[in-house]
């Protein structure tokens, strides 16, 4: 059993890690913003331990972490992923200061591996799977703030000599994702037999399943290669365009809608070409994802038909009827 602090526990991906670490017995402590949302960590609160901090207070951040003494740190606090979140100041502070403050409280107290979250929009738009030692050019304000930490985290570990990896994720979808995003979206609206309003169908992304990420995770924490400061593409290695998602959600779902492509604008982050490029993970830890693009989507759709108050609770979200 390790102890292990999960930060941004109450978003998609940390509550999934979270309740994979449960499931391996690890005791999990979730360090969690003073306002926040437990919809996505409900039925596990009673199972693990509840920090509520501001993670940019070094003051409460650095006693906390010597009370812990955790082994693993695994942090996924994040601000400005979603379209809603724009406040600059508020991303500095978030995705740089806040790993910075405890990155500094970790090293005081000593640890087994700190699992940093970066992200693909740290390449920029690029014409091709960009390797992790590829130029990056950040497409957005968000972007320059991960790849900052990203930075931030491989310098101090090779500088301090401890184990800092940086996970660069993908289109990460599955249980708990936020609603309005594109996969929940659909998969709601197939189960009444419709589609949603599409942009134009080339778009493309890299779509991971989140249990192939957790397996990512945990390898990075309990595997640390020779270099300490790595940086992870994790990422299927496969672009699935708008058109094939529709396609699979029309097999899945038995949709007999036609789909109207250009019923959506275009967003500014659209683009016909994001693919990661897996191989340094897939060398140095022995990752490989396990779901391709169709069973991963129809793991998706059995969770929220087995689960009818979070189906409920998605209709709610997107105004639909339920």
């Amino acid at each position: 059993m390790k102890r292990a602090i999960v930060t941004g526990a109450t978003g998609f991906v940390g509550a999934n890690l979270a309740r994979r670490l449960l499931r391996d017995g690890h005791e999990v402590h979730l360090l969690v913003r003073p306002e926040y949302q437990a919809w996505r960590i409900a039925d596990i609160q009673p199972h693990v331990h509840i920090h509520e901090i501001q993670l940019t207070d070094s003051e409460s951040v650095t006693p906390l972490i010597r009370r812990i003494q955790p082994d693993w740190i695994f942090h996924l606090a994040a601000y400005g992923a979603y379209s809603s979140q724009t406040n600059v100041k508020q991303m500095l502070a978030t995705n740089i200061m806040s790993t910075a403050t405890l990155v500094e409280a970790c090293l005081e107290t000593g640890f087994e591996s700190f699992i940093n979250t970066g992200s693909s929009s740290e390449y920029g738009f690029k014409d091709q799977a960009p390797t992790e030692s590829d130029w990056l050019d950040p497409n957005s304000y968000y972007a320059v703030t991960k790849a900052s930490a990203t930075l931030f985290c491989r310098y101090t570990a090779r500088s301090k000599g401890v184990s800092i990896p940086t996970l660069r994720l993908y289109s990460v979808y599955g249980p708990f994702e936020e609603p309005t995003r594109l996969i929940p979206t659909v998969i709601m609206r197939g189960l009444a037999s419709e589609l949603p309003p599409l942009v134009n169908p080339e778009t493309a992304r890299d779509y991971i399943y989140v249990d192939d990420v957790m397996n990512a995770y945990l390898l990075a924490a309990t595997r640390p290669g020779e270099d300490l400061g790595a940086v992870y593409n994790v990422g299927t290695g496969i672009q699935t365009s708008l058109r094939e998602v529709v396609d699979v959600a029309r097999r899945v779902l038995d949709i007999a809608l036609e789909p109207e492509w250009g019923s959506m604008p275009g967003r500014i982050w659209d683009t016909s070409v994001w693919v990661a490029d897996p191989s340094a993970i897939q060398e140095a830890l022995g990752w490989q994802p396990q779901h391709s693009f169709e069973s991963g989507f129809q793991r998706a759709v059995d969770w929220l038909r087995e689960t009818p108050d979070m189906q409920q609770f998605y209709a709610r979200t997107l105004s639909l009827p339920r």
